[in-house]
C-alpha cells in the first residue's frame, strides 16, 4: 500500500547506500540538517521528497514543519522534538493537526516511541561516518492494518 524512505541529519552528506535503501520507495521524508540542497535534488532521483529545515539549515528554501496527507496517514514533519514533551508551539500544532505520526531528527539517535496516539520516528544519523558514531536511516511500510517501521543501519 506505500512505502518511504525516512533520513535525517544528512549535514551535506548523501551516503550511496541510502539511494540504494530508498529504491522503490513512494515518497522519502527528510526530518532537517540537510546540509546542501543537492542533497534534496538527489533524493528527488528516488521518489518525492518533503523535507524540512533543521537547526543547521540557514538560508535554505524549506519550511521548519510539512504535513503530508499520504495512504491515509497525517505525517507531521518537524526538526526538534522530544517525544512527550514536544513543547508550547509544537504542542499547538500537533493539537491542530492531529497526526498519526511525526518525523523528526536532531539527536543523530533512532527513536520509535508512541506518545498519546501518536507515533513519534527519528531515523537517525546519516550523514558522513565520523568517530564511531552509528549511522541510519528508516523505512515505513503501509499495509491493510495499519503501518510498521525499521531502523536501516549504513555500515
Amino acid at each position: 500500500m506505500g512505502k518511504f524512505g525516512i533520513i535525517s541529519d544528512t549535514h551535506g552528506y548523501l551516503d550511496p547506500q541510502v539511494l540504494e535503501i530508498f529504491a522503490g520507495v513512494d515518497r522519502i521524508f527528510h526530518a532537517g540538517d540537510i546540509g546542501y540542497p543537492a542533497v534534496i535534488l538527489e533524493l528527488e532521483g528516488v521518489a518525492p521528497v518533503t523535507a524540512v529545515l533543521g537547526n543547521n539549515d540557514a538560508g535554505l528554501d524549506f519550511r521548519e514543519t510539512e504535513v503530508a496527507e499520504v495512504g491515509g496517514l497525517k505525517i507531521l514533519v518537524h526538526h526538534i522534538v522530544t517525544p512527550g514533551f514536544p513543547g508550547e508551539i509544537l504542542a499547538h500544532r500537533l493539537e491542530r493537526e492531529r497526526p498519526d505520526i511525526v518525523l523528526f531528527g536532531h539527536t543523530h539517535r533512532p527513536c520509535a516511541e508512541r506518545h498519546g496516539g501518536v507515533f513519534f520516528l527519528n531515523p537517525g544519523y546519516s550523514g558522513r561516518p565520523r568517530m564511531n558514531t552509528p549511522r541510519s536511516v528508516a523505512l515505513i511500510e503501509l499495509g491493510a492494518d495499519g503501518f510498521s517501521h525499521r531502523f536501516i543501519s549504513l555500515a
